[in-house]
């Protein structure tokens, strides 16, 4: 896929996903770079990019990275995370300023992959652990693979607000989710209990320090300020409540996982599964399935993802909530949600 195809499409899922403000600059991006314009020499080196790569995310929050930062005041007057107001116009003349003098740092950082840690998946995954509880009471022991920060492995410190007045999770949590899910009712679970929080990345962030909690941040999208507010939340948890997150690829860890009497182990990942190719892809699925053979009724083993999925070869994709659980390791279908999580439908 090449660098307007990838953008185009990209422009349309974030007018979509609710960020008029990312729809307009990448739109305005495909006509630059089309023209031979700033954004042909930033993005020089990355013209068969592989779609899942997500360049334009890529670029985006590379840009919002410095916009976060304070360093590109003439570019922050016009982006909401940091109290400013988008203007087609001037926005993107200011962008492409910023383009023109900070290519470099700019190349620099396309190298990284999207380092989105969105907490607001919490809900299809803190949910499902729910579900999880409702058929195996056990404490439970908590993987991740594509943790990114490891945000999501405190997913059961965040306040989930129903509809109909009902709450779920921590009562004075700074993250809160509004209308949370809807659908089959969940029940609530008060002797769940996390005993272990792990998680790994090919390129973990430190959500504790103040070069992680801006890359996480920059990855959200600016006029999403809702989101970016979640996400500030959940830094602060993470502050309380610690979590190991590992600098090891999903396979080495997947392969290194035992299982634990009286606990239940769970795998849990959330749109992270595009990034692997898919020799990785069948390797996890295999190492994940090697394990379930070793499962018991006293240490079982549990998968549980949201990630964009058919129900049928034929049907579109959705983001789908999946549950296996081992020793029969039976693929169930809890439900789907938003991409970026929030609301989930149980079904």
């Amino acid at each position: 896929m090449d660098v307007v195809e990838a953008f185009k499409l990209q422009a349309a899922a974030c007018e979509e996903l609710g960020s008029p403000l990312y729809a307009d600059l990448l739109r305005r991006l495909v006509d630059d770079y089309e023209l031979g314009g700033v954004s042909t020499e930033v993005l020089a080196g990355h013209e068969q990019d592989p779609g899942p790569s997500a360049l334009a995310l890529r670029l985006l929050g590379s840009v919002h990275r410095l916009v976060l930062a304070r360093e590109v005041p003439e570019l922050g007057v016009f982006y909401p995370s940091v109290g400013g107001e988008w203007d087609p116009v001037l926005g993107w003349e200011a962008f492409e300023q910023v383009l023109q003098a900070r290519g470099p740092e700019l190349r620099s950082l396309l190298s990284q992959p999207p380092q989105t840690n969105e907490v607001g998946r919490s809900t299809a995954l803190y949910g499902g652990l729910l579900r999880l509880a409702e058929v195996v009471p056990l404490p439970v022991r908590l993987f991740e693979i594509g943790s990114s920060g490891g945000l999501n492995l405190r997913a059961d410190h965040f306040r989930y607000d129903l509809a109909d007045g009902t709450s779920f999770g921590a009562a004075d949590s700074p993250v809160v989710f509004a209308d949370a899910w809807s659908g089959r009712p969940i029940q609530p679970a008060p002797a769940l209990r996390i005993a272990e929080r792990v998680g790994s990345d090919i390129n973990p962030v430190n959500p504790l320090s103040e070069d992680g909690a801006l890359t996480l941040m920059s990855y959200v999208w600016p006029d999403m300020t809702e989101r970016l507010a979640r996400l500030r939340g959940a830094l602060a948890v993470a502050r309380d409540v610690p979590a190991d997150v590992r600098r090891e690829d999903a396979l080495s860890f997947l392969r290194n996982l035992e299982l634990a009497e009286g606990h239940v182990t769970v795998v849990w990942h959330s749109v992270m599964w595009q990034y692997l190719t898919q020799a990785d892809q069948a390797a996890a699925d295999a190492a994940i399935a090697e394990l379930g053979e070793r499962a018991t009724a006293t240490a079982p083993l549990a998968r549980l993802c949201l990630e964009p999925m058919r129900r049928t070869p034929d049907a579109p994709y959705e983001f789908l909530i999946v549950l296996q659980v081992w020793p029969t390791g039976v693929p169930r279908i809890l439900g789907h949600a938003a991409p970026h999580g929030v609301p989930a439908v149980w079904e």
